[in-house]
């Protein structure tokens, strides 16, 4: 580099724009020089180096108005402050590094909207072949139902995994999943709804039993999802309740 720069050599050197610099000429955080007989306005080393902190600083999150206090201070002050800088950029690292791990969540798993336990849940059941439709109809519900509840969701999770455990269970819960997409007509639905209420007739739920903090958000997690119900469901709930 030479004695002297222009201010397009500066800003390239710098990686900042001509723009800023002529802004922190403004701010007085960068003397302004004055020009030469060429009417063009020629920089030094000494400029490259404060123009480096300055941006340094301001890259960190340092507003223009203390950078300027930061400059004008003394060896030992601009070494705390340096320091509390420091600490403040490692717990912004700190919260960045937690946002990519729940955004690696969000691309492959259910973790970052329910709890460990209702993400376990989901997983079993994708291992057992359960639709997607299905699963994320479940995870919107235990959604729901945690927000109505923490305390009975994890009841109520612990129930539904014990009762997975169950092979009769598991074989009815597949064949009501298979029969979302029935036609209404099919005559396997008052076979399957016979079975089920022969099934609940016989394993009475310990939830059921127990009273719902905030029954108006529990109806809303089974009743009004999207893909809640179709026509094959709605003929099997009237078999059922018949």
């Amino acid at each position: 580099m030479s004695s002297v720069i222009t201010i397009g050599r500066l800003a390239d050197y710098a990686g900042v724009t001509i723009k800023a610099i002529r802004h922190y000429h403004e701010r007085g955080l960068l003397p302004e020089p004055g020009r030469d007989s060429s009417g063009y306005r020629r920089y030094t080393a000494e400029d490259a180096v404060n123009l480096l902190k300055i941006r340094t600083l301001a890259q960190a999150g340092v507003p223009l108005a203390r950078i300027k206090d930061l400059l004008d201070a003394d060896p030992d002050a601009l070494t705390a402050a340096i320091a509390e800088i420091d600490r403040d950029l490692r717990g912004r690292i700190a919260q960045l590094r937690q946002v990519r791990d729940q955004l690696a969540q969000l691309r492959g798993g259910d973790g970052l909207f329910v709890s460990p336990e209702v993400a376990d849940y989901l997983d079993d059941l994708r291992r057992l072949g359960v639709s997607e439709r299905q699963i994320h109809l479940e995870r919107d519900g235990w959604i729901l139902m945690q927000t109505a509840s923490l305390e009975d969701a994890a009841l109520w999770i612990a129930e539904k995994r014990e009762l997975m455990t169950d092979p009769e269970f598991r074989a009815l819960y597949l064949e009501h999943d298979a029969a979302y997409d029935w036609p209404p007509s099919d005559p396997r639905l008052p076979a399957l709804a016979d079975r089920t209420r022969n099934w609940f007739a016989r394993h009475r739920s310990r939830s059921e039993t127990r009273p719902v903090r905030n029954p108006d958000i529990a109806r809303l997690a089974v009743r009004t999802q999207p893909g809640a119900s179709s026509p094959a469901w709605d003929r099997l709930t009237q078999l059922m309740e018949g």
